[in-house]
């Protein structure tokens, strides 16, 4: 017996979905075609790649290492393949990308809903998630970052830079006093983020606000709690313009300098790059070859 390309997709689905079932459901093939698959695949390969209980499969430590040589292999594969077929091919297979929840919601899904347009044939997997996934191990094709990158790894395209907005309701204000200049944040409540350390985010080159007993793992619910009147709030202007221009928040300090937050697109080191990942990140660079449209009138970079 040996194994097939289509064992080895299966494994990795199976591994990405957490579960035989979840696999099946993706690939619209029954529970125990996939499950056969992946017996058949452990017997050949002599190791078992995942322990099974009550129902639930866990992978072993060889199904992760596996799984980390075979997913930049397999994707050398792909791109060579493709770079063959041409650009006039019509495009196939799965696009796996990966997003903040926030800016996915506002302003990535037009932009990935234009592509999938133009490419009728092609398998498109969105995944919102404020934090970062592994793109190698969680097999995603490309994903969007915002700050700096820290995988220096991946191969990047910058498609913008926007600010932080320093905000608050003004009810807040009216309750507790206006803030127009830096020492006037001493005192203040600032909701915090699950995900990130206030420290590590802040991006004046003054003290900032202590934390609050209020904090979020996103953006949005953020927001929602400053439009409450329940601190300040710091967060990326794309996810409280419109709140500013309708007057629910107010930009505090606007023309302090600050650290601009870069957003790029990244993707593993593969080459040839595979085409359809070429095309997509043209596809939204090309997007953002204007001054972003949240930015317009009350955040350009400075």
């Amino acid at each position: 017996m040996t194994w097939t390309l289509t064992d080895i997709r299966t494994f990795l689905a199976v591994l990405d979905a957490g579960s035989i079932s979840g696999a099946a459901v993706r690939a619209d093939l029954s529970k125990s075609v996939v499950s056969k698959r992946i017996s058949d695949f452990e017997t050949t390969l002599g190791v078992p790649l995942f322990t099974r209980h009550a129902g639930r499969i866990t992978p072993t430590d060889s199904a992760w290492t596996l799984a980390d040589r075979l997913r930049p292999a397999l994707a050398e594969l792909v791109a060579a393949t493709e770079s063959i077929a041409g650009a006039d091919t019509e495009l196939r297979g799965r696009l796996a990308i990966a997003a903040p929840m926030s800016f996915g919601i506002r302003h990535f899904g037009p932009i990935i809903a234009g592509f999938a347009r133009a490419h009728p044939a092609l398998d498109i997997v969105l995944d919102y998630d404020d934090r970062n996934a592994d793109l190698g191990r969680a097999g995603f094709d490309v994903a969007l970052r915002i700050g700096q990158l820290k995988d220096s790894s991946l191969m990047a395209r910058r498609l913008c830079h926007d600010p932080r907005a320093l905000v608050a309701s003004p009810d807040y204000l009216a309750r507790y006093g206006q803030i127009t200049a830096p020492d006037d944040l001493h005192g203040h409540d600032c909701i915090g983020y699950l995900n990130v350390r206030m420290a590590e985010i802040w991006p004046f080159d003054i003290p900032s606000p202590s934390q609050s007993r209020i904090t979020a793992n996103n953006g949005e619910a953020m927001r929602d709690m400053a439009i409450g009147g329940l601190g300040l709030a710091l967060l990326p202007l794309f996810i409280v313009h419109d709140a500013i221009r309708d007057g629910r928040l107010v930009r505090l300090l606007p023309d302090l300098p600050q650290k601009m937050m870069p957003v790029s697109l990244v993707w593993p080191p593969i080459k040839p790059m595979p085409h359809k990942t070429r095309l997509f990140v043209d596809h939204v660079a090309q997007a953002f070859a204007d001054v972003p449209p949240w930015q317009r009138g009350i955040g350009d970079p400075k």
